[in-house]
C-alpha cells in the first residue's frame, strides 16, 4: 500500500551569505511491506529528504502526502506522535531510563498505563532479539547493536507504520550491522513497515527492496533492487 507520495519536492534554506537549494524536484513514493534505501555523496540531500519525511519541516514547493493527506494540513506533532518515528546513527536513547522504560517513554507519552505500556514494552524488546536481562540494563551497560536494537524496538512502540532511519548502523561492527539490517527488512516484510533508510554503506543498501539514489539533491534513479530479487529466489 502506497503511504507516502512526493510530488515536485523542492527545498531551500538561507545562510548568511548564500541561498541553498539542498532539494530539487524530487517525485517518488514509499509503500508498506518494503524497505527501501537512500544513497548519495554527503551534500546529496538524503538526510534533507528525510527530516521533510519526518515532518521536521515543510518543502519550499511540491507536495508530500502521508496516507492521503496533504503534510501541511495535518498536525506535524501527531504525526511524528503517531505514525512515523525516526532511529538515528546514535541511538538517542535516555541515559537515565533502563531499556524497558525507554521502550515505555512513547506509550506512556500517550496516556496508556504502566501496566499496559511495560507489558507491551516487554514483547517489543522480546521481538528485536533482546532477553529479559537486558530490559533492566541501561544504555551505558549495553552495547551499541543493543542500545539500537532498543532504540528499535522504541520506534515500534509507536504503533505507526513508517520507519525512517538516518545511518542506522554507521557506529556498528559487521556483525551487528547485519543484525540491525535483518531486524529492518523483517519489520518491512512481516510488520508490514514502510522502512527508509539513508546510508553510506553499499551493503546495507543492497538488502533495501528499492534503491534510490540522489546526487547535489536531485533523485536520479530509482530501481528495483534486481540482485537481491535473484539471491531471494536462488
Amino acid at each position: 500500500m502506497k503511504i507516502i507520495q512526493a510530488e515536485g519536492v523542492s527545498y531551500y534554506y538561507q545562510t548568511k551569505y548564500q541561498k541553498i537549494e539542498a532539494l530539487k524536484d524530487i517525485t517518488c513514493f514509499f509503500e508498506t511491506g518494503k524497505m527501501y534505501a537512500i544513497v548519495g555523496e554527503s551534500g546529496s540531500g538524503k538526510s534533507t529528504f528525510l527530516s521533510l519525511i519526518a515532518g521536521l519541516d515543510l518543502p519550499t514547493s511540491g507536495s508530500i502526502t502521508i496516507d492521503g493527506k496533504e503534510i501541511r494540513t495535518i498536525n506535524r506533532d501527531h504525526y511524528r506522535r503517531d505514525l512515523v518515528t525516526v532511529v538515528y546513527q546514535a541511538f538517542h536513547l535516555f541515559p537515565l531510563l533502563t531499556a524497558l522504560e525507554n521502550v515505555m517513554f512513547p506509550m506512556t507519552l500517550k496516556g496508556m498505563s504502566v501496566k499496559q505500556a511495560r507489558s507491551r514494552a516487554k514483547e517489543l524488546v522480546k521481538k528485536v532479539g533482546l532477553g529479559e536481562k537486558t530490559e533492566e540494563q541501561f544504555p551505558q551497560m549495553m552495547s551499541g547493536g543493543e542500545q539500537q536494537r532498543v532504540a528499535i524496538a522504541r520506534a515500534m512502540a509507536s504503533y505507526g507504520k513508517i520507519l525512517l532511519a538516518d545511518e542506522p548502523t554507521g557506529n556498528l561492527d559487521t556483525q551487528n550491522e547485519e543484525n540491525i539490517v535483518s531486524l529492518l527488512k523483517k519489520m518491512a516484510h512481516e510488520e508490514q513497515y514502510a522502512v527508509i533508510v539513508v546510508t553510506h554503506n553499499p551493503g546495507v543498501a543492497q538488502e533495501a527492496d528499492v534503491i534510490l539514489r540522489m546526487k547535489d539533491g536531485s533523485m536520479i534513479e530509482i530501481r528495483e533492487n534486481d540482485e537481491k530479487k535473484m539471491r531471494s529466489r536462488g
